[in-house]
Formats: C-alpha cells, sequence, structure tokens
C-alpha cells in the first residue's frame, strides 16, 4: 500500500488516480490521513492532474485547523492503493522496524457462542426496526453557471474539472455550454445534493478552487426535491 514517492510525477499521478471517485484520502470528511499525505507533497499538483489538484486545495484550507481534524496521522506507506510501494527514505526505515516486529506466533481470539449469539439477535433486532421507519433524505436540485477566465479556455477541461469533484450525496446531471458574450461561453451544469451532506458553499470552494480554468460559480436555480 501507498503512493510510492508523492515528489515526484509518478507519485503524483498515483494519487490523482487514487482520488479520481474519493473527496478525501479516508472516509468522507478531512482527517489525519489527509495530513499526511499533503505534508508529503513539496507544492500544489499539475493543473492537468485535476483530482489531486481539487483535493489539495480542499485540503490546504484546513491548515490552520489540521492538528485538530480527527484521527490518528500513520505513516504514509499506510495511506493509498493497494500494490504500490511507498519507496520515501521514512517508509523503508519503517518497514525494516516491522521487519523486527513479526510475530511468528500471534494467536487469533475466538468469541465463544453465547457471545456471537448475542451479537446476531442484537443485529437482527436492528434490521427490523430499521427496515420499519425507512428514513426520509431531503434532497435538492441545483443548477450552476461556472464562468472561465476568457475565450481560451478549454471548455471541456473545465467540465472534466468539475465533475472530477466527488462527494458523498453528490450526483453530476446533464451540462451545455452557453453563450455570454465575446465568443465566451459558460458551462451551465445540473446536480442532485442530500442537503445535510453537500451545501452551495461548499461546491463553490470546491469548484472555483479549480483557478486555471475558472473564474466564478453561481447558482442559476435551486430547488427542494
Amino acid at each position: 500500500m501507498g503512493f510510492g514517492d508523492l515528489k515526484t510525477p509518478t507519485g503524483l499521478k498515483v494519487l490523482n488516480e487514487f482520488l479520481a471517485d474519493k473527496s478525501y484520502i479516508e472516509g468522507y470528511v478531512p482527517s489525519q490521513a489527509d495530513v499526511a499525505v499533503f505534508d508529503a507533497l513539496s507544492g500544489a499538483p499539475a493543473a492537468d492532474l485535476c483530482h489531486a489538484l481539487r483535493w489539495y486545495n480542499h485540503i490546504k484550507s484546513y491548515q490552520k485547523e489540521k492538528g485538530s481534524l480527527p484521527g490518528v496521522k500513520k505513516p504514509l506507506s499506510q495511506y493509498g492503493p493497494a500494490g504500490v510501494e511507498d519507496t520515501t527514505a521514512a517508509a523503508l526505515a519503517a518497514a525494516d522496524e516491522d521487519d523486527d516486529d513479526i510475530d511468528l506466533f500471534g494467536s487469533d481470539e475466538e468469541e465463544d457462542e453465547e457471545t456471537k449469539k448475542i451479537k446476531e439477535e442484537r443485529l437482527a433486532a436492528y434490521n427490523a426496526k430499521k427496515a420499519k421507519k425507512p428514513a426520509l433524505i431531503a434532497k435538492s436540485s441545483i443548477l450552476l453557471d461556472v464562468k472561465p477566465w476568457d475565450d481560451e479556455t478549454d471548455m471541456a477541461k473545465l467540465e472534466e474539472c468539475v465533475r472530477s469533484i466527488q462527494l458523498d450525496g453528490l450526483v453530476w446531471g446533464q451540462s451545455k455550454l452557453l453563450p455570454v458574450g465575446y465568443g465566451i461561453k459558460k458551462l451551465q451544469i445540473a446536480c442532485v445534493v442530500e442537503d445535510d451532506k453537500v451545501g452551495t458553499d461548499q461546491l463553490e470552494e470546491l469548484i472555483t478552487a479549480f483557478e486555471d480554468y475558472v473564474q466564478s460559480m453561481d447558482v442559476a436555480a435551486f430547488n427542494k426535491i
């Protein structure tokens, strides 16, 4: 597990691919996992690594309170996709220490039958209760106007960056280009969000973080579903 050396183009490419369908390194909120990976970078990823750049700009906004983010900061090699070796010096040193600490005589603890039975009964009761009371999820349909800097902005790349934003409770919909004037076109894109998980301020922060392409974002329409 790991990203390789995040100070190299190869490591950054692995990070970008890893974040293609994720908002954070672990879970659905910023954590010490994001801090560990962020601190391993030498700077912002290039604009063509849109997933990594989107994540970088978002985590950068938490730098003042990064010490209070949840979780425990682990070695860099504990994060990332499986099958990629972390080749940083710290990771190699940690690997040597791990080799010294291997316990060849470890034992597995088994639950007794009574404890296992109680757990199964409680789980069944919980699932039955949950099935009787389906949760009502409040959702909204939002139409966003995303404006580029000028008529030379690559609008296909701009839309790719916008759609690279993946959040729990966010689903992107149809889009189209609309003329603004002087040969400039804006991207109008629809999305459906779960109100308790995603807000317009959060979307604006993430979208305008692609500052090489995006000048501004406005809410063209907002409707409760």
